[in-house]
């Protein structure tokens, strides 16, 4: 099955109930198998411009090289091309957002998370920097795959905080990673094999800072066959519960499998090896 007809994907963005203005941004392209979400930082619009050029650059940089390879190949490395992809391009969304920074004053410190994931061989490389996250509705069980960037994920991990007490923290928002603060970075790759009818997850910290992960997975249950009104759902619980920051969400439902042609040969060669 085409990747396009594969997946269903939409996304949804608001200010939420405090902030005058949205610093977050997100784009998907269907074709590509392609979903960014950024969550930016900084002063005055300085935050929304650097989630801006982290979605542009990954958007529009993934979607030309995969015009002209299949992300399931191999660079000389051995590294699957999707994998180095999503990392060339997060980096040089990286530098991009650090010289703007540095050549424009009223840019200087901004920054932004980033979570993006890309779909293919029935496989998605979810790449991250920062506490934008991903999760997957698999079944009933609904796991984050991925592991914040932030002081307060380090408390947890260290044992000098608890899970429970994290929610009252007043250290949610302190990232210890972010696209565009130094001219280097490194994300945080995995894969991780999908199964058809997985629901795929991507929130900036204004979800999951307002709503309760036993919640959100409640929702993606309920409403796991309307994806529009999952994610008008979600943002409206955020709103609900204090909206103390912008909301983003995107959502991606496999219908189906996307593995990728193979030559007979390179099909026999698996039977073998297995």
């Amino acid at each position: 099955m085409d990747i396009q007809d594969a997946l269903e994907i939409v996304s949804q963005t608001n200010p939420g109930m405090v902030r005058s203005h949205n610093e977050d941004s997100v784009t998907y392209d269907a074709d590509a198998g392609l979903v960014v979400l950024a969550d930016g930082m900084g002063g005055y619009n300085a935050g929304e411009v650097a989630s801006g050029i982290a979605v542009s650059v990954l958007s529009s940089e993934v979607g030309h090289h995969l015009k002209n390879a299949r992300p399931e190949a191999l660079n000389e490395a051995g590294e699957e091309l999707g994998v180095t992809l999503l990392r060339d391009n997060v980096k040089k969304a990286n530098l991009s957002i650090f010289r703007a920074a540095q050549s424009q004053p009223q840019y200087a410190g901004m920054g932004t998370t980033i979570v993006t994931a890309l779909f293919y061989d029935d496989r998605v490389a979810v790449a991250h920097i920062g506490d934008s996250r991903m999760y997957r509705l698999r079944g009933e069980e609904l796991e984050c795959l991925t592991r914040d960037h932030s002081l307060l994920q380090e408390q947890i991990d260290s044992g000098l905080i608890s899970k429970e007490d994290a929610r009252l923290s007043k250290n949610k928002n302190l990232v210890t990673r972010a696209v565009g603060i130094d001219a280097d970075v490194e994300p945080e790759i995995h894969m991780h094999d999908i199964q058809v009818g997985d629901v795929y997850l991507l929130c900036s910290d204004g979800l999951n800072d307002m709503v309760e992960d036993e919640d959100i997975g409640m929702t993606l249950q309920l409403l796991q066959n309307n994806l529009p009104l999952a994610a008008t759902q979600l943002v409206q619980m955020a709103n609900d519960n204090g909206g103390r920051d912008n909301v983003s969400v995107i959502l991606v439902k496999v219908k189906g499998r996307f593995a990728a042609p193979r030559q007979w040969w390179a099909k026999l060669r698996s039977w073998f090896a297995n």
